[in-house]
């Protein structure tokens, strides 16, 4: 593994590889807010600050980005940075958080409660899907929305409130997007840190990044733990796939602590890389 990117996030997330670019997106979701870019070929870095907390992004098949930012969706130039907001979020104590598009284009986002803090889970927030010009709640109750992946066939999502150590299982109807036999795929023990960000390879294999347990695992379809990799800190968030043939997995961190400092705090905040035996697969785009 090796430090790809010396980013200095306080909250780095949401990585996602462009294949027609060649280069890895990810965020900064606050202190302060920012989308980021990098070229491994040239070395260059775009940053782009934004204007309250961002929580993901996709890309769009007709050109720029989606992105969800603390009060809605906003569509993005790349090329100029410009933002249009296209819908406005409806919650009062939550933010949009991760997001990303299943096999067929479709966009779901799921979101934060701000009034989370250790010992507190006041469950202000859902995950929604994009119908149209509306969010449509899917589920509600939530704290923290993260996990959220597809399997490579479509019909599965991955999503899990972290703080309940638990990523579910949903069977996705690949026609409709329509949910259905909402399952437990995953549990993490107490002390054994916290479900955040995922992906999956061309396998099927859910990759997810332990916050707070200092390790990435790997999970077969039947939810059995298939692959841990232990890190050498204690706070990956995200992951994702990248690389001209999709085997480089990339890591982001976060700097935030909830008790004494972590292990490995002085590599917090960076993007690293990892090359793995395993391939990714391209990100589907948003077809909206």
């Amino acid at each position: 593994m090796r430090k790809a990117i010396d980013a200095g996030d306080y909250v780095g997330e949401s990585p996602l590889w462009s294949e027609a670019r060649q280069c890895l997106y990810w965020i900064n979701c606050e202190q302060p807010p920012k989308l980021q870019c990098w070229y491994p070929a040239s070395g260059e870095r775009k940053v782009w600050p934004m204007p309250q907390r961002i929580g993901g992004l996709v890309l769009k098949r007709d050109g720029g980005a989606l992105l969800a930012l603390a009060d809605g969706l906003y569509d993005m130039d790349l090329d100029n940075g410009n933002l249009s907001k296209r819908i406005a979020s409806q919650m009062a104590f939550a933010s949009l958080h991760e997001c990303r598009c299943d096999r067929a284009g479709r966009f779901w986002v799921g979101s934060i409660d701000r009034r989370v803090v250790p010992g507190k889970l006041p469950a202000g927030g859902s995950f929604f899907h994009l119908e149209e010009d509306r969010l449509v709640a899917v589920a509600s109750g939530i704290s923290c929305s993260n996990g959220l992946a597809f399997s490579p066939d479509g019909r599965t999502l991955y999503h899990t409130d972290s703080p309940t150590r638990v990523v579910c299982a949903w069977t996705v109807d690949p026609a409709t997007g329509k949910l259905s036999d909402e399952r437990e795929f995953i549990r993490l023990e107490p002390g054994e840190g916290f479900c955040d960000g995922a992906t999956v390879d061309a396998e099927g294999g859910y990759w997810m990044a332990v916050v707070f347990g200092g390790k990435i695992r790997r999970y077969l379809p039947d939810g059995k733990l298939d692959l841990e990799v232990r890190l050498p800190f204690a706070n990956p968030t995200s992951l994702a796939f990248g690389g001209t043939e999709f085997g480089t997995l990339f890591i982001t961190t976060t700097k935030m602590s909830i008790g004494p400092a972590p292990a490995g705090a002085e590599m917090l905040g960076g993007v690293y890389a990892l090359e793995c035996p395993y391939r990714g697969l391209a990100e589907p785009m948003f077809a909206g």
